[in-house]
């Protein structure tokens, strides 16, 4: 049955910076029959990355309207890209642990019996082949606000503990900017990522999804420089007593972080040159988050540019 012909140019406009799509009444999808069909899929584009969305069920495909990366865009470039088909089965005693099932281009990727999971597991790949195939901005694992017209950026992967910190700094009244990604262009600035916070509570590994606004905030719009980069690792009871350290020593670690130093290590390397190139960088060890952000407070008003720093 043929549900596709209603689909605006833009399929996600902005709303603050967070993604809105239209109403699902709205939308006009095709859903697919075959488990993992590679016709008349939903073309999309997000920071310059093509890629092709389907599924067998209408109701499955504008869920995963919702679970998109930032800034995406209805494609309709005839160029080769990969197709992701979200497929559900109904469960059966052989389908009750994989009714949910992820493929790529013809290639499962996973496959799980929660659609909460599914949906979730969904945008994670997905916003993560984004950010490494993009050629536009370069990626780097790591939470961003604003503190008056510079960037404060805390590069880190999961679990390193970049989301309570930036919470933290929201509440001292920094402008958030992500707790995901650093999306950077060629001159080094910085841009908004600015999804709701993952907020995993009492160190459990499940993330809730929470707005800036629960942690009285708002979101970044501007492009901002990078003024402070904080490399730092939690350890509990730690007392946090940060060392600069070198712009090379910087970059070093922020390019351990930045999703496409493999696939393009150079345009990696001459970005980064340009975040480290005016920011200060620290590194130390920390216990409570609410440490740094004194320390921020202490040495550094939110109206001032970042000096060096001294011991």
């Amino acid at each position: 049955m043929s549900l596709s012909d209603d689909l605006s140019e833009n399929v996600s406009q902005t709303v603050g910076l967070i993604p809105y799509f239209p109403q699902p009444a709205r939308i006009r999808l095709r859903a697919h029959t075959q488990e993992n069909a590679q016709g008349n899929a939903l073309g999309l584009t997000s920071f310059g990355v093509r890629f092709d969305l389907s599924s067998n069920q209408v109701d499955l495909l504008r869920d995963a309207l919702l679970h998109l990366p930032l800034e995406c865009k209805r494609s309709f470039s005839a160029s080769i890209s990969p197709q992701y088909s979200l497929i559900h089965r109904d469960q059966s005693s052989t389908t009750a642990k994989s009714s949910y099932r992820l493929y790529r281009s013809g290639r499962r990727l996973f496959a799980c019996a929660d659609r909460a999971e599914f949906l979730h597991r969904f945008a994670s790949i997905l916003s993560l082949y984004v950010a490494e195939a993009s050629r536009k901005r370069t990626f780097v694992h790591a939470g961003v606000v604003g503190w008056g017209d510079r960037a404060i950026l805390i590069p880190g992967r999961s679990f390193a503990g970049k989301t309570t910190l930036v919470a933290e700094l929201v509440r001292a009244g920094a402008v958030y900017y992500s707790d995901e990604f650093a999306v950077i262009d060629k001159q080094g600035m910085v841009y908004p990522y600015a999804r709701p916070l993952q907020v995993r509570e009492n160190g459990s590994r499940h993330q809730t999804e929470r707005p800036v606004e629960d942690f009285g905030g708002i979101a970044g719009r501007d492009p901002l420089p990078v003024g402070l980069v904080i490399v730092s690792r939690y350890k509990p009871e730690a007392h946090w007593r940060p060392r600069q350290i070198s712009p090379g020593v910087g970059l070093l670690k922020i390019l351990d972080n930045t999703v496409s130093a493999r696939r393009a290590p150079a345009v990696a390397m001459s970005t980064l040159k340009q975040v480290v190139s005016n920011a200060l960088i620290v590194r130390g060890v920390r216990g409570e988050a609410s440490q740094v952000v004194d320390w921020i407070a202490a040495h550094f008003a939110i109206s001032a540019a970042f000096p060096e720093l001294t011991q």
